[in-house]
């Protein structure tokens, strides 16, 4: 058998650990940055999930599923919760609830996940019109925006209803920049003044407490009701739990039913949600840290430029610069064979995202694999 050596490599005076086989070649690891939703399933978790007590959910007896609907919706401030299977279900069921009338229409930004990633299906299968403002570097909408996009009621002969208002926190697409609670707290108000509900997508809204340093119940304190992601910054391997009141609730679980999100022992799967909650709620604060390291090695890295002061939690995006003569779609394809998964975000932007099983190491790794990457293609273009 080939016997293989471990040797230090120094990067940006950080010391790297990489594996060659006896031949001297570099055998690659793998680093998946492509989103926080790729983490494996802890050992505790597992064995929760194996030891987990359950029943039929359906019916309501799941014991299992009931306490973690009853601590989450505790956390976040609510009354109830109710365990589905994916954020998307859980805004497409949100969005369902407060619109049960067909040709109802909602606000929301241009650049948010329900408008852009959800497969369009408030409109597909709720008769749902979205109609879109601008979203802001940071997320937000301006606040005068929202209130000229609220359909005049004396003129429904033409206009559709205008019956809620959603927000993203932490947002996504714009590099995971978080809302602040005063913020949302005013879009709460504007939504009030008109009769209208406030929807908070939270797939990230951990992240953004932590960052923030705002407990979570103040950050959604004026919406009434927020879809909260269990597989992204916490880890668990699947589910979103609502949250609101009792009476949107108990709607929102018919509506679970009829979309087929209904599940049976669903205990095995909060089993592992409730250790998400307790092994990595605290290391959020550090995968914020590790994004802000990846985001100030690459910015180091001639043919790139990073927006430091935009990575406030675990998304980092990273603009390649025209000089550099590469897509963003030859960079992800590049980097894979340097063992490096990310995700293209855009035309010459390509994002990282930071999550409970990437170590400091790793970071120093993929900003090396980077340099590596980039400086190949300057060798092949016959850049000094």
């Amino acid at each position: 058998m080939d016997s293989s050596r471990m040797e230090l490599v120094t990067y940006m005076g950080h010391k790297n650990v990489f594996l060659f086989s006896s031949s001297g070649k570099m055998v690659m690891r793998t680093v998946d940055l492509r989103s926080d939703t790729v983490t494996k399933p802890t050992e505790a978790m597992r064995n929760a999930m194996a030891n987990a007590e359950v029943d039929d959910d359906v019916l309501g007896y799941d014991p299992t599923a009931q306490r973690l609907e009853a601590e989450i919706a505790r956390i976040m401030g609510k009354e109830a919760g109710l365990f589905v299977p994916s954020g998307t279900m859980g805004n497409l069921i949100s969005v369902l609830t407060h619109c049960q009338i067909r040709g109802s229409e909602i606000i929301l930004g241009d650049y948010s996940h329900i408008h852009i990633y959800e497969n369009g299906g408030i409109a597909t299968l709720g008769g749902v019109h979205p109609r879109t403002v601008k979203n802001n570097e940071d997320g937000t909408m301006d606040l005068d925006l929202i209130e000229a996009a609220i359909r005049d009621p004396s003129f429904e002969i033409c206009y559709p209803t205008t019956r809620l208002i959603c927000l993203e926190n932490s947002h996504a697409h714009s590099g995971g920049r978080c809302l602040s609670a005063e913020y949302t707290d005013k879009v709460g108000e504007l939504a009030k003044k008109y009769g209208l509900k406030l929807h908070i997508d939270g797939a990230r809204i951990f992240n953004a407490s932590v960052a923030l340093g705002v407990p979570v119940h103040r950050l959604v304190r004026a919406a009434d009701s927020v879809s909260v992601c269990l597989s992204k910054g916490l880890g668990a391997p699947v589910g979103s739990v609502v949250v609101g009141s009792k009476s949107f609730i108990a709607k929102a679980k018919i509506l679970r039913k009829t979309l087929g999100g209904g599940m049976r022992q669903v205990g095995v799967l909060c089993a592992a949600a409730f250790i998400a909650f307790q092994e990595n709620l605290v290391k959020l604060e550090g995968d914020h840290k590790k994004a802000k390291i990846l985001a100030e090695e690459l910015n180091k890295i001639k043919g790139l430029k990073v927006d430091i002061a935009a990575v406030e939690t675990n998304i980092v995006y990273c603009d390649i610069l025209k000089g550099s003569k590469i897509s963003e779609t030859e960079m992800c394809k590049t980097l894979e064979q340097h063992g490096l998964l990310i995700l293209p975000e855009g035309p010459q932007r390509i994002r990282f995202v930071i999550h409970h099983q990437i170590s400091e190491n790793d970071v120093h790794y993929a900003a090396s694999c980077v340099q590596r990457a980039l400086a190949g293609v300057a060798e092949e273009n016959g850049d000094k």
